[in-house]
């Protein structure tokens, strides 16, 4: 595998050694493409994937500080989207050392965009209900069928493709985990607009769309434990709480791989006062900016909301815990069972409980949302910056704790996965697929 000589070095400090390597690497001049290309190759881009893989090995909690490093350090962060999150740890935990080459290259040098079409309009929460069909011709796979919630759809040139392979066997055996192109005659994309104003979703429309079958990750019918395993590494990014650096959407459509990198840094906003660390003081509250909030409103000294406050930061506080918790686990061979479906729903009650909050902080001023980018006479109002951005969080709280597996599929894995709870009455897993009851 090409692989610079970097991904080969572990490294008891990596925050350190980012640092160095960044004085002797970033340049904002160069392209988007061309700065990508050096994250990616010496396994900056994606850190949490294997040395030799394009990774570093790095724990999560260790690759949300080397995000952060690159933010900090006023550099380009990484391609955002999916293909980083989910198709290229994926692929290097399950594909083959030519696939590796192939498609994880292209995603950590920002190369190509991916998308990941696994729901579908007639499965609901039941991901492994779903109808749309491969069935193998030759060397090559025809696919039809339809997917919907497909994040990033419109920009993507890549897609992680279940579809079922066999109708005749049970449910979870029957599906096949592909790495589809979405530049091909059958594809139709759709998007989606969302009560943001925004249109993250999109609808997918697959009619005798062709994959070829070395495209194909993992064996025919065994494509649930890879799906598992993207679903796995989904639920760990959410639930660990960390965002990806400011950066660009990569791949051919979003147009951004010839332009200047150092266009898209942005100064990185100043921390409130009450956020400034104190030297051999504790760690900035991860509340710092409702707190601020409640400032500029007036109501930090009310004390429901202090109350309210304080629990936005030991909720945080304990995700973080979590995360940490893990990477020492790990560190000895060993593993917790379900943390991964435990952190995503503490996230989604993390959510939830700042909606709530901030938008009493608010007040009426929560009722105001631009649902237009260009639109920026919102910013003059009450709150300034800071409520427009709480807006947008407000509405788009509703949808963590669905995508990914709603907070009651994730109670039901922790309930039999992790605590060995019996199953719900009535399992269906063991009937052909073609065989089980449908909606009428």
């Amino acid at each position: 595998m090409t692989v610079t000589d970097e991904t080969t070095r572990a490294t008891a400090d990596p925050i350190e050694e980012l640092r160095d390597w960044l004085k002797d690497n970033w340049d904002p001049d160069l392209t988007c493409g061309q700065w990508w290309e050096r994250l990616g190759l010496a396994g900056w881009s994606q850190p949490i994937m294997p040395i030799g893989r394009y990774g570093r090995g790095l724990s999560r909690g260790d690759a949300i500080r080397v995000q952060r490093a690159i933010l900090e350090y006023g550099a380009l962060g990484a391609p955002n989207g999916l293909g980083l999150m989910l198709a290229a740890p994926t692929i290097a935990t399950h594909g083959t050392e030519e696939q590796i080459e192939r498609f994880v290259r292209d995603i950590v040098t920002g190369r190509l965009a991916w998308c990941q079409l696994f729901s579908e309009p007639g499965a609901g929460s039941d991901l492994a209900g779903l109808n749309t069909k491969a069935i193998k011709d030759g060397d090559v796979w025809i696919i039809n069928g339809q997917k919907v919630w497909t994040s990033g759809g419109q920009i993507a040139d890549m897609g992680m493709l279940i579809a079922r392979t066999n109708p005749a066997a049970p449910k979870h055996q029957g599906i096949t985990w592909f790495a589809f192109d979405m530049h091909q005659p059958g594809v139709e994309v759709r998007p989606l607009k969302e009560m943001t104003g925004h249109a993250m979703f999109n609808e997918v429309f697959m009619t005798d769309a062709v994959v070829n079958d070395d495209a194909r990750i993992g064996d025919v019918n065994d494509g649930w434990s890879v799906a598992n395993t993207t679903l796995l590494f989904e639920r760990s990014g959410m639930g660990a709480g960390g965002d990806r650096v400011m950066g660009a959407s990569p791949g051919t459509i979003a147009g951004n791989l010839d332009k200047r990198a150092g266009d898209f840094v942005r100064a990185r906003p100043a921390k409130p006062k009450a956020a400034k660390p104190v030297a051999g003081g504790p760690r900035p509250s991860p509340a710092a900016s409702y707190i601020e909030l409640a400032r500029t409103f007036g109501k930090d000294t009310d004390p429901v909301v202090r109350q309210r406050l304080a629990q936005s930061h030991i909720l945080s506080e304990l995700a973080r815990l979590n995360t940490e918790r893990h990477k020492v686990v790990r560190a000895q061979g060993g593993d917790i069972p379900g943390l991964a479906n435990f952190s995503k729903l503490l996230m989604a009650d993390i959510l939830r409980h700042n909606r709530d909050m901030s938008g009493d902080i608010l007040g009426a001023r929560a009722m105001l949302h631009s649902y237009d980018d260009m639109d920026t006479s919102l910013v003059e109002a009450p709150g300034g910056r800071g409520a427009v951005s709480i807006t947008g969080a407000i509405l788009s709280a509703q949808a963590l704790p669905i995508y990914g597996g709603t907070d009651q599929i994730q109670k039901n894995i922790v309930g039999e996965r992790a605590l060995g709870l019996p199953k719900e009455p009535g399992d269906l897993s063991r009937l052909p697929f073609n065989e089980l009851p449908k909606n009428g």
